[in-house]
């Protein structure tokens, strides 16, 4: 039998990392949005993304239960969630599942489709591609033929930006088409009024705000941060605020500890929303070595500040350079803090900078964005169907 109904709402499965990364929110935030729309959702994972505060209507939560088994070394997650997905599929009827990362959620949803499919039950499944996926871990030659055969066998394949779509083709043996379908971010969410009571906590004096938001990992090139910090305050009285966690932030948070500006750096550490504290931002500083996208930016802009970042990757799509932010060389914070001074110099040019962020974040609206992933929803599952009546 096949699970493809002729219906208007699908049961999805999406499969995610439910942590604060950019993946696991945009497949949170996806799921959310397409629930509202009438869709049953099913978010399969290891626990409770992050963003998903609370159960709603249409939307289900299926946890992957992990034992430690004595004999392995680590716990095959990868097995187990191929169980759970072969599970969840025959009892909850699902009609497609939608994998964020290649592994090991790609790899599984393919085990569990070919289980599926020798007990007469067909589900496509979609892979998006996020980018460490890609650019770190794919690179990795014991992950290659893995990556390389889930993209293939993905009944249809996404990626955030073109620049990923152009580093997947190059590493990556893949005839499978990839269709771009960028990040997102609700607009509406971020036109909160302006809290002066809330920056004054944070700046008391009047001094603008600088903020950086990562899961503080090497690639983040946080260092890069407090030089251009230092540089910036040098010359105009501010303060940075760094929200997140990671590998790095204890090494940062001690530097800045022992220097002369301690009393102007502030670690808010992992929040649930970042929309406040980029409210009532004036800048907002990501130095990454490369991002496939660059959803903080996009955030960042969507509450109207721009951004000072680096050339790398994706970031161009989303940074128009010299209009609602500026680009620089990885590593070059002299010219960061210089485009940040002419920003912070010039309130009529910062005060343009910041609507035109606005306006930027508007085309990555998720009403723009939803139609996208629903019409690909829709004609993956009307070719598998057509592939099972032959």
């Amino acid at each position: 039998m096949s699970n493809q109904p002729k219906k208007e709402f699908l049961k999805i499965g999406i499969v995610l990392y439910p942590t604060f990364g950019g993946s696991g929110v945009v497949a949170t935030e996806l799921g959310k949005e397409l629930a509202s729309k009438g869709h049953e959702i099913h978010f399969i994972t290891y626990s409770k993304p992050v963003r998903l505060s609370e159960l709603r209507e249409n939307i289900f939560f299926h946890e992957v239960s992990v034992s430690d088994y004595p004999l392995f070394d680590h716990t095959p997650y990868e097995q187990v969630l191929t169980s759970k997905l072969v599970d969840v599929v025959k009892y909850e009827k699902l009609d497609l599942l939608h994998v964020h990362y290649a592994i090991p959620h790609a790899s599984a949803a393919y085990m569990a489709q070919q289980i599926l499919a020798s007990q007469n039950i067909h589900i496509p499944f979609i892979t998006t591609l996020h980018g460490t996926d890609i650019t770190l871990v794919g690179k990795d030659p014991s992950f290659e033929p893995v990556i390389t055969f889930s993209i293939n066998k993905s009944n249809a394949v996404t990626c955030v930006s073109e620049s990923l779509k152009n580093d997947t083709y190059k590493h990556f043996n893949i005839d499978n088409e990839i269709k771009v379908i960028p990040n997102f971010i609700c607009a509406t969410h971020y036109n909160l009024p302006n809290n002066e009571l809330y920056k004054m906590r944070y700046a008391p004096n009047g001094e603008f705000i600088i903020t950086h938001i990562s899961n503080f990992r090497k690639v983040k090139r946080v260092k890069d941060v407090v030089k251009v910090f230092r540089k910036i305050r040098e010359k105009v009285p501010c303060r940075l605020l760094f929200v997140g966690d990671g590998p790095d932030r204890i090494n940062i948070e001690r530097a800045c500890r022992n220097s002369c500006e301690r009393q102007d750096v502030l670690f808010l550490g992992h929040l649930e929303s970042t929309r406040e504290v980029l409210n009532i931002s004036d800048l907002f500083i990501l130095p990454s070595e490369t991002e496939s996208f660059g959803l903080s930016a996009l955030e960042a802009m969507a509450s109207g500040v721009p951004v000072i970042t680096t050339n790398s990757g994706g970031l161009p799509e989303v940074v128009d350079d010299g209009i609602n932010g500026f680009l620089a060389e990885v590593g070059d914070t002299k010219t960061m803090a210089k485009k940040a001074l002419k920003l912070l110099k010039n309130s009529d040019l910062l005060e343009q900078f910041k609507q035109n962020a606005r306006k930027k974040a508007l085309e990555f609206d998720i009403h723009k964005v939803l139609p996208m992933y629903e019409q690909l929803y829709l004609e993956t599952c009307c070719i598998l169907e057509q592939v099972n009546k032959k």
